[in-house]
């Protein structure tokens, strides 16, 4: 990773952080978070950096069931207004992946959480920006955090499922 070595702000314009929850026991509600900033440094193996996210910009392309996300029986947006990441440590990998390991907070609940990351690759784009593209997942359970809201299905099993897939597709343009 020392060819990525710089300070980095993710452009939020062509980033994407994502979701994926089991709905009902048979399929899955996918959303986004469309309000968040984030900056980072990589100097060798040594990654530094925090992002954060605002709750409230939950979008899972349905307002009724946004509306309830945000609620106090989910996120509790009036409450918890955004939910940190900060990066603990860094393990490279061989080539372009690795582990960036860091506390996430979700309604005042810090957990540490492991995301496995890929560098996609380093471009100059047209304007002479330095960009760094990534992605990066990791699963985590949404009771660790606080969010334990459920309803019971008439033939067995949660309207909610418990696991989060968390899949971030990021843009990083590298501060000069």
């Amino acid at each position: 990773m020392t060819n990525l070595t710089g300070s980095y702000t993710i452009d939020p314009v062509h980033s994407n952080v994502g979701f994926t929850v089991r709905h009902a026991m048979v399929t899955k509600v996918h959303g986004t978070f469309n309000d968040f900033e984030s900056s980072f440094t990589v100097d060798g193996d040594k990654v530094e950096g925090t992002a954060t996210i605002k709750t409230d910009s939950i979008d899972t392309a349905n307002e009724q069931r946004d509306g309830h996300v945000k609620s106090a029986d989910f996120f509790d947006v009036e409450n918890y207004p955004e939910m940190t990441f900060t990066i603990t440590g860094a393990e490279v990998g061989d080539g372009t992946e690795g582990t960036v390991t860091g506390d996430l907070t979700i309604k005042g609940v810090t957990k540490s959480v492991s995301l496995n990351v890929e560098v996609l690759g380093v471009q100059e784009d047209q304007n002479g920006d330095t960009r760094l593209g990534f992605e990066a997942s990791t699963k985590v359970n949404r009771k660790d955090f606080g969010i334990d809201f459920q309803a019971p299905l008439n033939g067995g099993g949660v309207l909610v499922g418990e696991k989060i897939d968390i899949v971030i597709e990021g843009s990083a343009i590298k501060n000069a």
